[in-house]
């Protein structure tokens, strides 16, 4: 499928499902400026990306600073002329470690959270939108998470942040809808690849099964595809929307 050819996005944030994204982007005819705070990581992905045939430009990327936002914008629009979709895709699980809750969380872990997770994804917004409205318009992906709508004892700061993002999601699908940009987001479940896969061996893998409607973890790849199909013109009336990809462990209207 070759849906996205002629079309440029930014993705903000590499990694496991990043990766995923960036080659699914360029499979189906994308230009793809991965921006990540790994440049390293980003350059080698964009590296495999051209050897398989695509095209795509890897830079530094933190979701912290604005000045570096605006650079790989910037950088897009020298390369490749312009930006038809950012995907907003990084984020810090820096409260998820010690297992405080909401009363002996420290402050400054919240700001991280906070900053990189939904500040970050504000600074993204404000850099790409201006530069889709000079092309007419395009499609931005969130990705978000299950934590923003589902109750959890820990993690706090993160739940908070991914509602962050939702709400953010929903005023730019409102705001700038009416001149041709879509917003929606992704809220993955348990994404599984290697880094992790020991994690979810045995019992504490059942502990997340137990809850899902299909018995098994997601790969970066379904995240891709859903992904892909939110960029694309097949989902070209779908705006304003959290679009769980979670194997039915929530089921919300």
């Amino acid at each position: 499928m070759e849906r996205l050819n002629g079309k440029v996005i930014l993705l903000a944030g590499g990694g496991q499902i990043g990766g995923a994204l960036a080659r699914r982007y360029a499979a189906e005819g994308a230009s793809v400026l991965i921006g990540d705070i790994d440049a390293a990581g980003a350059e080698a992905l964009a590296g495999e990306i051209g050897e398989a045939g695509g095209k795509a430009i890897g830079c530094v990327l933190d979701g912290r600073d604005d000045g570096s936002v605006g650079a790989a914008v910037e950088l897009a629009k020298r390369e490749f002329g312009g930006i038809d979709g950012l995907h907003a895709n990084f984020a810090t699980f820096a409260d998820g470690t010690g297992g405080e809750d909401i009363l002996t969380l420290p402050l400054e872990t919240y700001d991280e959270v906070m900053s990189i997770n939904a500040r970050g994804f504000v600074l993204c917004t404000r850099h790409a939108v201006p530069a889709m409205l000079e092309r007419g318009g395009g499609s931005i992906v969130y990705t978000s998470s299950g934590a923003a709508h589902q109750g959890d004892a820990l993690r706090a700061a993160y739940s908070m942040s991914k509602a962050a993002v939702n709400a953010l999601m929903r005023h730019v699908a409102s705001r700038f809808g009416p001149e041709g940009i879509r917003a929606n987001a992704i809220a993955p479940g348990v994404v599984i690849y290697p880094s992790i896969a020991h994690h979810l061996e045995g019992e504490g893998g059942d502990y997340f099964l137990r809850d899902m409607a299909l018995k098994h973890f997601a790969d970066p790849e379904d995240i891709a595809g859903t992904a892909a199909m939110l960029m694309s013109d097949d989902g070209r009336y779908i705006t304003g929307q959290v679009i769980s990809v979670d194997g039915g462990s929530s089921m919300r209207p």
